[in-house]
């Protein structure tokens, strides 16, 4: 591990975690790649058993806004997921060696969290509008459509016909 840097887990905050392709490379930027991500997140997320709050694949990186797993670590899950992808895909190396992880500690820093990770395909010019972007919990958070990688809400908990614990509680996003 890098010198001076701490990670802190088990602390049953959500984690902002950012992992880059290599060299900031495009390596995500087909809808085929980014699908691919997706499919690999949800893979990843029923084995390690976490919650996905948010997300947004962008062509060169991915925001990822999740709970601690019940199996293993963040580490150990973002390790798997990132193994995943680069398996399946022939640009080597895929990933950098490491992602960043911020704890997040209250509602507002989630939503603060939410809302970046949403208008980041806007603020990068791919689409005029955050639900313009398919490779994003946003839509889900507008209109409860159902995608890919399953987002923790109160959509998804409705349709269990459970309530959304008050840990996992957002206001709905505004773009």
């Amino acid at each position: 591990m890098p010198r001076g840097l701490v990670r802190y887990q088990h602390t049953g905050n959500f984690h902002f975690i950012t992992f880059s392709c290599f060299h900031r490379a495009p390596y995500l930027a087909s809808p085929s790649a980014r699908d691919l991500f997706e499919n690999a997140l949800e893979r990843t997320r029923l084995r390690a058993k976490f919650v996905v709050a948010g997300c947004v694949v962008i062509p060169e990186h991915v925001h990822l806004l999740i709970s601690e797993p019940l199996k293993g670590t963040v580490a150990t899950a973002i390790r798997a997921l990132k193994l995943s992808v680069s398996l399946r895909r022939t640009q080597r190396p895929f990933w950098q060696a490491r992602y960043y992880d911020f704890n997040v500690h209250t509602g507002e820093k989630r939503v603060e969290k939410l809302r970046y990770m949403h208008r980041n395909p806007v603020a990068r010019g791919l689409v005029p509008n955050p639900e313009d972007w398919p490779w994003s919990s946003f839509r889900h958070y507008k209109s409860g459509i159902g995608g890919t990688v399953e987002i923790e809400s109160a959509w998804t908990a409705a349709s269990r016909g459970h309530q959304l614990p008050e840990a996992y509680r957002f206001k709905m996003m505004d773009g």
